[in-house]
């Protein structure tokens, strides 16, 4: 397929991701898979907290131990050239207009990842992926997506996507499940059917286990050493999978 027939396909903002089909998701496999994810999710000492600047001060240090956790993956393991401040890494992002979904377990952070309103405005800066495209993102291409960058209420962005590398491969895929599944229950919340966001380029093939449908944005690029692409999942289809909020 051309550039040109892919670009036509993408239409914001009144896109709708193909979900899986019918029969894939009658098919007892697939829902025997979906159910034990689910129930690795619903490990019972998990924490799952959505913070805001409305309640941060109900969660005592976790915003902050949050914010650490992100310098430890971002700058300190994955080398990314991130602004910080002492052990927190931050950036123009992280503003009231967003919120962050935490796992956590006895107050330590396990993955976590920030929404943000494709709506936000603070001086020069909307959201990321937008911005990139503006060409305000020097180390992000501004051919990130095939089509403009929407602005819609019903379409929130995710960023900051990252599970602890401290943690068993085991444990992964629970944390991994629980945080997704927080994401679209969260945004969804707010408002929002779709999330957009820059992930691993294979990263469509997991969350479709999840019952997520998921469609590439924009071209496979390499970013920081990782392959990475562009693309929106409909969380509205999922949200209703059950609270994972505690």
């Amino acid at each position: 397929m051309s550039f040109q027939e892919r670009k036509a396909d993408i239409a914001f903002p009144e896109l709708e991701p193909e979900l899986p089909s019918e029969k894939k998701t009658r098919n007892p496999a697939f829902l025997r898979n979906v159910g034990s994810r689910v129930l690795l999710a619903q490990h019972p000492r998990l924490k799952t907290s959505v913070i805001s600047v409305h309640n941060q001060h109900l969660h005592g240090e976790l915003y902050l131990e949050f914010l650490r956790a992100r310098k430890r993956v971002f700058i300190e393991q994955k080398k990314w050239d991130l602004p910080f401040e002492k052990d927190l890494e931050f950036d123009q992002y992280d503003t009231p207009q967003s919120r962050c979904v935490i796992i956590h377990e006895f107050g330590e952070v396990l993955g976590g990842l920030r929404l943000l309103p494709t709506t936000a405005r603070c001086a020069c800066y909307t959201y990321m992926i937008r911005d990139a495209q503006r060409g305000l993102l020097p180390d992000i291409p501004d051919y990130i997506l095939y089509e403009k960058a929407p602005v819609a209420d019903h379409i929130w962005e995710g960023t900051r996507l990252f599970v602890s590398q401290d943690i068993s491969a085991e444990r992964r895929v629970g944390v991994q499940t629980r945080l997704m599944l927080a994401m679209a229950e969260t945004a969804v919340e707010a408002g929002a059917t779709h999330v957009i966001g820059l992930v691993p380029a294979l990263y469509q093939r997991w969350v479709a286990r999840l019952g997520i449908g998921a469609l590439p944005l924009g071209p496979k690029m390499n970013i920081d050493g990782e392959n990475t692409q562009a693309a929106v999942m409909h969380v509205a289809a999922v949200a209703k999978n059950g609270k994972t909020h505690h």
